[in-house]
């Protein structure tokens, strides 16, 4: 079964192993296949499950409440984030406003089929909005037994202090962040990782195979496989390209192989297992298009990777890997 750990400095337990629905439900597979996926990670002890209400224009959100419909909700973590456009598009369909809020935690309680999120996140920082009144509508979410806990995404490590100070100042706990970290993509161990381990506040991390760089599956010199992320065009492959830019990359990711059969792992049991070694890691958020795949990364958890590995990892990637703080604040989007 899939190891639990504590989310930031609360009580809640998560599994290690978090179900996302980013690319997939809703969008690139049928819903039966979600659905089926879903399934799988039950079956293996998942019990904590990410989504957005962005996520295919809301229908990922529906997706997953479908599939976990049934299931006896005081077993399950379900997170949910609010900041990117949704509906039509309207000024007040985006940012961290009160009123878009408000208003879009209504929306996901409704298609998830709940009465409450564990954990609600800001998908962004917005740069348009007070952070008062970001904090404020949160803490007015809470208080109202719609989320339990607050988390944000991609915050730098500035922006995380001063939304804690004043979670804090509100009585509320913000507990988590959700940035992309893997073997490749390490930028938030300069800054947001001690700045998140001194507040109390975890990491749940996503792209943990670097949008599936790190299974090995892309092969130097050779085409995508049909059907991979990189030839998808609904979002994928825009995410997978600054990997697959860099030329001996996939060389580099072919290399880690001796690594990965020396623990009895694959590529991509290696990445999600190499990404829990970080203490600050609460989870490592996994996709899926078959339930196959769920079933195969879940073998990542409770792995301890020696330090003379981890060593050599770091030695086999090298200068591939993306370590700059600064990258966070880059790819934020600017004000709306």
């Amino acid at each position: 079964m899939v190891s639990t750990r504590y989310l930031g400095r609360s009580g809640l337990k998560i599994t290690e192993i978090t179900y996302g629905n980013w690319l997939t439900h809703g969008s690139q597979v049928e819903n039966d296949t979600a659905k089926a996926c879903v399934r799988a990670a039950l079956d293996a002890g998942i019990t904590s499950f990410d989504t957005a209400d962005v996520y295919a224009n809301t229908k990922a959100e529906t997706v997953l409440g479908e599939a976990l419909k049934g299931e006896r909700r005081q077993s399950l973590e379900i997170f949910t984030k609010v900041y990117w456009p949704t509906g039509p598009g309207g000024p007040n369909d985006s940012g961290l406003s009160r009123k878009h809020i408000l208003e879009s935690i209504d929306g996901s309680l409704q298609r998830l089929q709940t009465d409450y999120v564990d954990l609600y996140q800001a998908h962004r920082y917005d740069q348009s909005t007070p952070l008062e009144e970001t904090m404020q509508a949160f803490a007015d979410v809470v208080r109202s037994g719609k989320a339990l806990y607050i988390g944000v995404s991609e915050w730098t490590a500035d922006q995380i202090r001063a939304g804690h100070a004043l979670a804090k100042d509100l009585g509320i706990q913000l507990i988590s962040n959700q940035p992309q970290y893997s073997a490749l993509w390490r930028v938030i161990e300069g800054d947001v990782v001690p700045t998140s381990a001194e507040l109390g506040v975890s990491q749940i991390v996503w792209s943990p195979v670097a949008q599936g760089v790190l299974t090995g599956k892309y092969k130097p010199g050779e085409a995508p496989p049909p059907g991979s992320r990189a030839t998808d065009d609904k979002g994928g492959a825009r995410f997978i390209g600054r990997f697959l830019e860099q030329p001996d990359v996939l060389q580099r990711v072919q290399d880690l192989t001796p690594v990965a059969d020396e623990l009895g792992l694959s590529l991509a049991q290696l990445a999600v297992a190499w990404v829990l070694q970080n203490d600050n890691v609460a989870a490592a958020i996994i996709g899926a298009s078959r339930p196959e795949q769920v079933t195969e990364n879940v073998k990542a958890s409770g792995v301890t990777i020696p330090a003379e590995l981890l060593e050599r990892i770091d030695s086999i990637l090298g200068d591939a890997v993306v370590s700059d703080p600064g990258e966070t604040a880059r790819n934020a989007p600017p004000a709306r």
